[in-house]
């Protein structure tokens, strides 16, 4: 039984960051209806700049977090300035396919720049871990999943009572009907890519701080769309809920697996079998919204 409640508490604890990660998808997919494919790009470049600062440069942890965050804004402004506005009013699939080229590009830049070896964050907190119904909890497990949720409740209310969010969510619905209110739709693409893009480098900062970083933890954003599919790619309670629900169930199914079979490898392909199942009981996810078009 222990074994199991372990299992859960790690799932949960990867499923927050799933669920960062998936908040990213959902929001570029709310403002501009693409799916970014290079979403777990973004995630491994962000973690990848943390530790140069941190460990190549010296500077103290927070600096460098801080700093990854201004300069994942600014990669996101020059991908959206340069890369992906030139192509407004282009079908969908011509940009969807140029956020795949983008994410190739970034992960070229990730293994020139620092090679293919796994990178190892220095400890940033204390090693003695925290008891919870008599099991170990490390503490960076700890804050990794009181950060996102802090996150998630900042989103939540930036989206419903700013300004900000409220045109974001209005461009969501209808981009003619939010521009002709006077709302730059531009302006607004821009601010989805800034900010799924420091929510995207907060969890490669928290993943690479419990398992290291390489060359392929870009393959996250795979491993996520599962959770934003799951909740709905419209949702943003369901970017949180997806990514918690494919979390705890990838670890238990990798865990009774091993335990009961002596079997490996069942967590790659757990989350695919969910979703293919809950598909199938509802189409457009949990939470996601069905669109219905009158002729």
């Amino acid at each position: 039984m222990e074994y199991y409640l372990q299992l859960i508490i790690n799932g949960l604890v990867v499923g927050s960051i799933y669920s960062l990660v998936a908040l990213g998808f959902v929001i570029i997919f709310k403002a501009t209806k693409v799916v970014n494919f290079a979403q777990g790009e973004l995630v491994m470049v962000g973690a990848y700049i943390c530790f140069a600062l941190t460990v190549q440069y010296q500077l103290p942890f927070l600096v460098s977090f801080l700093l990854t965050l201004v300069f994942s804004i600014a990669l996101a402004i020059l991908v959206e300035r340069l890369i992906l506005r030139p192509l407004i009013g282009e079908p969908i699939i011509s940009v969807i396919m140029v956020t795949i080229g983008l994410s190739s590009m970034l992960k070229s830049f990730v293994q020139m720049t620092w090679g293919t070896q796994i990178q190892v964050f220095p400890p940033i907190l204390p090693q003695e871990p925290y008891m919870l119904l008599g099991l170990p909890i490390a503490p960076v497990y700890v804050a990794a999943f009181g950060l996102s949720v802090l996150l998630f409740g900042v989103f939540s209310i930036f989206f419903k009572y700013s300004s900000l969010g409220i045109a974001m969510r209005a461009t969501a619905f209808d981009q003619q009907a939010a521009q002709s209110m006077g709302i730059g739709i531009k302006s607004i693409f821009a601010l989805s890519w800034c900010i799924a893009a420091v929510v995207s480098s907060i969890g490669g900062i928290i993943l690479g701080n419990i398992n290291g970083i390489n060359a392929q933890l870009g393959q996250l954003g795979l491993k996520v769309f599962p959770a934003v599919i799951l909740g709905g790619l419209d949702s943003l309670l369901g970017a949180a809920l997806g990514g918690l629900i494919i979390g705890v169930l990838e670890n238990i199914c990798e865990g009774a697996a091993k335990d009961l079979f002596g079997l490996g490898g069942f967590k790659e392909v757990a989350s695919f079998v969910i979703l293919v199942i809950i598909l199938m009981i509802k189409p457009y996810g949990l939470f996601g919204t069905k669109e219905i078009e009158r002729v």
